[in-house]
């Protein structure tokens, strides 16, 4: 198996279901004030159904969509055509898709994380836009939209009871400080044929996790610290979720000076 492969297999592993929930969305407003508190619009009925026919191939078929025409859209799944560009990333457990690099010729800087905890799955959708820039300077950018989905597998026996929100996300880090856990870690373009073991990695830190300008909660023990607007040079974009009363995983997303992404990071804590 090659690390395609590997990356393919592991894709049908952590989405194949019909995935259900609301999905909250929160836009920075022509006044260019964001308020992470309270969404400006929220969808009912957000469905993903994510099927695969045979081991090769699939489709996704997605309905209550924010940014698709009528709401709806489809795609073909493809072993042979999957993550053509790089930017898709998976852990068994949690995944996503990433904008590789700061681009000033692309319209958007954007990520979709995933973190999956028995038929649940707990997905942050980060959006960063261009500010304008005066004629021959590169446009910084900002957050612009953030989209919070709890969703559930329809087709699982029994739906997976909601999370508590993780509003009071001082509180949520707080109660986590000290607990250990493994670190696992992928590089772009780099796609290791079996799943590398874990290794140890440093006590949970509240400090560390919520160390950029913004941070806070959202429903299904979803949170998430960001720069508000990216600075010049590298930077680090942290999603947690706490799965339940014992578990918390943190994906890091590390950006290098020349403002590309060199590693996605997954730390799984738990509960001395």
């Amino acid at each position: 198996m090659t690390g395609h492969d590997r990356q393919w297999e592991l894709n049908r592993l952590n989405f194949a279901g019909r995935w259900c929930g609301t999905s909250r969305w929160y836009e920075r407003s022509a006044a260019g004030v964001l308020d992470l508190t309270s969404p400006s619009t929220v969808i009912e009925g957000t469905c993903y159904a994510i099927s695969f026919s045979d081991p090769d191939t699939g489709l996704w078929d997605g309905s209550g969509l924010r940014f698709a025409p009528d709401g709806r859209r489809q795609l073909p799944l493809s072993r042979s055509t999957y993550n053509g560009g790089g930017q898709c990333w998976q852990f068994r457990g949690a995944a996503g898709q990433s904008s590789l690099a700061v681009d000033g010729q692309q319209p958007r800087f954007g990520h979709e994380l995933n973190l999956f905890r028995g038929r649940s799955r707990s997905m942050l959708v980060l959006l960063y836009a261009p500010l304008a820039a005066a004629l021959g300077v590169s446009p910084g950018w900002r957050l612009q939209s953030l989209g919070v989905v709890p969703f559930r597998c329809s087709l699982a026996p029994e739906l997976d009871p909601p999370r508590p929100a993780a509003s009071d996300w001082r509180a949520l880090l707080a109660q986590q400080e000290g607990w250990p856990g493994e670190l696992e870690r992928l590089e772009p373009h780099h796609w290791p044929a079996a799943d590398p073991e874990p290794q140890p990695c440093e006590p949970f830190r509240g400090s560390q996790f919520s160390g950029n300008d913004l941070t806070a909660g959202f429903a299904d023990g979803l949170l998430c610290s960001l720069p508000e607007q990216l600075p010049e040079g590298a930077f680090v974009l942290q999603v947690g979720c706490r799965l339940d009363a014992d578990h918390f995983q943190q994906v890091s997303l590390t950006y290098d000076t020349r403002q590309r992404l060199t590693a996605w990071e997954l730390r799984r804590f738990r509960r001395p």
